[in-house]
């Protein structure tokens, strides 16, 4: 074989096929007379390969190669004497390899080994090669097509072609695919590419993480107190005016809620299907990626939020249950650990915090009946290894265990951690919301509204070191309509006392002492009808009857619906003036419980939706509101048509950032909700903004996308003219035109 002399010929596969459209560098190679026919040997595959390439033939690849691999336009037959010549006599490892390495053209190598194999099994079938016991893999030997006519043949000399000559080969430096140009990493599920050398950045201390830098944004809301809060002042209320695109990174497609972190001038910004990028601040530069590989049969990917750093790493919490440990310079596997069985339905939609040297992760995907409840886990931050858990769900026996009206605990769902949550390093405690029971109705899930359901809907204050439960409250005991109470905990000082504000679905603004979860004050930010009763000293609430009584198959009429009140989009604390501006959403709902079989597996959700409008609202389904923290009256607010759908971002510029349904980026006055700057980007505007600096320049970023629940459904139902194209999710930054 070392005499091989190779012919390369191209040929255009495809260029425009759904997910395998590709170019393959058709390759023939002529063998010379010191091999003999008995050594040559056809590839062999399994019948089962061949079907499983199938199913992905049909799905992906015949929209350009047809039904019948006979090809269209610029994607030419995969079957037939051509495609069989052209590949007579090469080795099979040559056009696995080729096919792995160049489809599909935007992300060559993103599918399984597995795939590819069945996809040039089913080739090799619909071109008469036929099955065998053997199955066709990525060190497999033998041949794509023998053609024992060639076997003997006479060698020619390898001439490239030259202006006036025509050549036998390709030029040497001409090429018909894309070239592997990082460096790259592999691991058990995912794969890393490092493009560039992350040469600035400095390691993050647990200081660094307690009080970030001016230019950092090292947690979810920049600081562990979840304030969403810049110190920046460069852009303020005066420049704003001249705020210009310095940059916009293309952001992978699928449902976007992303919430970037920054540091020393590096972003990194986690996109749908589990994909993590690292990106340069001053001009978008892509320096390393990783991307999460789902086992076949399992998840396919999905939506993160948010991540984590801590000294090196950065930390991802996976679709498929899993925690991982990211190099912040390279993007390689750190550690990788399982933190729940993914077939049971656990999956993550938020990331960790850090706090106290561990990783702290809140697991979601909890809705089906199972012993294993939800649960909030520390992780060792070197290792990854399980220190402690804390279930979400009381259970029997325990404490709080006898509020699910004796259910016995493989039936008792719900609880699940949809959001990061928050840490406090002088009390030593994080602080994380809870959702509610499920299924999502009291009539579906056996109970009646009377029986609380610890510890769902609630704030848990938990001890960093041990998971040991400090403290709860439970906001709404025994919720049925799906308005859970579990978004931001927003930590705030005021005249030396601390204390936690947090804001759900129902609307209520809770302002609790963090130090013993006390209630403190309360305040109604929308037009609410669920509750009979709201006590303003005690905090306790109580459903209207109707509520309390619903049957299966009845239908109620509430407001707000379940995309809020308040949803995911984070409120924003103002130290400087001491408001809370929180987004807030004006919209009201039908809702009705199904039946519930208790069985292991069943569950689920159990409730049908129908929405409409708030009375009193004129449609204006977007609402942004301030607070004074200390009396928790409102300052100021605006309504509008499109429902906001970042998380608010203020300043030090006196500056209040947050975008919407509409494709609108706003700034306003912090001080009066004044609007100073607007801009308007491809697609609607979501997800979490932030501000960073790099060598003294400030920027602010603000991510772009689609899709997400019951605020996306909230514009898509009642305000269907606002029209918001599909497979533009992005990173859109700005900075001040000098």
């Amino acid at each position: 074989m070392s005499d091989l002399a190779s012919y390369l010929f191209t040929m255009r596969l495809s260029s425009n096929c759904k997910k395998f459209g590709i170019t393959l560098l058709i390759i023939t190679a002529v063998l010379t007379g010191q091999l003999s026919a008995q050594e040559l040997m056809q590839a062999g595959y399994s019948e089962a390969q061949a079907q499983a390439g199938n199913a992905l033939y049909q799905e992906n690849c015949a929209s350009c190669h047809l039904l019948d691999l006979q090809g269209a336009f610029e994607a030419p037959a995969l079957t037939g004497n051509n495609f069989s010549s052209n590949w007579s006599n090469r080795n099979i490892i040559d056009l696995l390899d080729l096919v792995r390495r160049t489809m599909p053209p935007q992300a060559p190598n993103s599918l399984s080994e597995s795939d590819y194999s069945n996809v040039v099994a089913y080739l090799l079938s619909s071109n008469g090669i036929g099955s065998g016991s053997v199955t066709l893999d990525f060190n497999s030997g033998g041949l794509a097509f023998l053609d024992s006519n060639t076997s003997n043949g006479a060698q020619v000399a390898a001439r490239p072609p030259i202006p006036g000559r025509a050549g036998t080969v390709p030029s040497p430096e001409a090429r018909n695919q894309i070239p592997e140009i990082a460096t790259v990493y592999r691991s058990e599920r995912a794969v890393s590419r490092l493009f560039q050398a992350v040469t600035d950045f400095r390691n993050v201390t647990e200081e660094d993480l307690a009080n970030p830098a001016a230019a950092d944004w090292t947690y979810w809301r920049r600081a562990p107190q979840s304030h969403g809060f810049s110190p920046l002042n460069q852009i303020n209320t005066e420049n704003v005016k001249n705020l210009s695109l310095a940059w916009i990174w293309g952001m992978e497609p699928g449902r976007s809620q992303p919430a970037p972190l920054v540091r020393d001038g590096i972003i990194f910004i986690p996109n749908f299907g589990n994909v993590v990028q690292a990106l340069d601040g001053r001009d978008g530069t892509l320096l390393w990626e990783y991307r999460r590989e789902f086992p076949e049969g399992g998840r396919s990917g999905g939506l993160l939020r948010t991540l984590a750093m801590y000294e090196d790493m950065i930390y991802v919490a996976t679709t498929d249950a899993h925690l991982v440990a990211l190099d912040a310079r390279t993007g390689a596997v750190r550690w990788d650990v399982e933190i729940a069985d993914e077939s049971l339905g656990y999956s993550n939609t938020s990331g960790p915090i850090v706090a106290n040297g561990k990783v702290i992760n809140g697991i979601t995907g909890c809705g089906r009946f199972y012993e294993d409840s939800c649960f909030i886990t520390g992780h060792d931050a070197f290792t990854g290894e399980e220190i402690w858990r804390t279930y979400t769900v009381a259970r029997p026996g325990e404490p709080g265990g006898d509020t699910w009206g004796g259910l016995p605990l493989e039936f008792r769902g719900g609880a699940d951690v949809w959001m990061t949550g928050s840490w406090d390093p002088e009390l030593g405690l994080v602080f994380f919301g809870t959702a509610q029971a499920k299924p999502w109705m009291a009539a579906s899930r056996g109970l009646s509204t009377e029986d609380s359901a610890l510890y769902s809907n609630s704030t848990l204050a938990i001890d960093p070191d041990d998971g040991r439960l400090v403290w709860h409250r439970q906001h709404v005991p025994g919720e049925s309509l799906d308005m859970d109470e579990a978004f931001e905990q927003v930590l705030v000082d005021l005249f030396d006392e601390p204390y936690l504000l947090t804001i759900g679905k129902s609307g209520i603004l809770w302002k609790l002492n963090r130090r013993t979860g006390e209630f403190e004050g309360l305040r109604e930010t929308v037009f609410q009808n669920v509750f009979s009763e709201v006590n303003l000293e005690t905090g306790q609430v109580r459903y209207r009857e109707d509520i309390q009584n619903m049957q299966i198959g009845e239908w109620l009429s509430v407001c707000p619906s379940t995309a809020g009140g308040h949803n995911w989009q984070s409120s924003s604390y103002h130290p400087p003036t001491q408001q809370l501006i929180i987004p807030l959403s004006q919209s009201c709902m039908d809702m009705s419980p199904r039946e519930t079989t208790f069985e292991i597996g069943s569950g689920g959700n159990q409730g049908d939706r129908m929405w409409k409008q708030m009375p009193g609202t004129e449609g204006q389904f977007g609402k942004l509101s301030s607070f004074d923290i200390a009396n928790l009256e409102e300052k100021w607010s605006i309504e509008q048509r499109a429902p906001y759908l970042t998380a608010a971002l203020s300043t030090a510029g006196g500056l209040l950032f947050i975008g919407d349904y509409d494709r609108y980026v706003h700034a306003y006055d912090v001080n009066n909700g004044d609007e100073l700057w607007r801009t308007r980007l491809a697609t609607s505007v979501q997800g979490f903004p932030v501000s960073f600096a790099i060598d003294g320049e400030q920027y602010i970023a603000i991510p772009s996308g689609r899709d997400g629940g019951s605020p996306w459904r909230i514009g898509s139902f009642l305000a269907p003219e606002l029209v918001s194209p599909v497979g533009h999710n992005a990173l859109y930054v700005f900075k001040l035109n000098r």
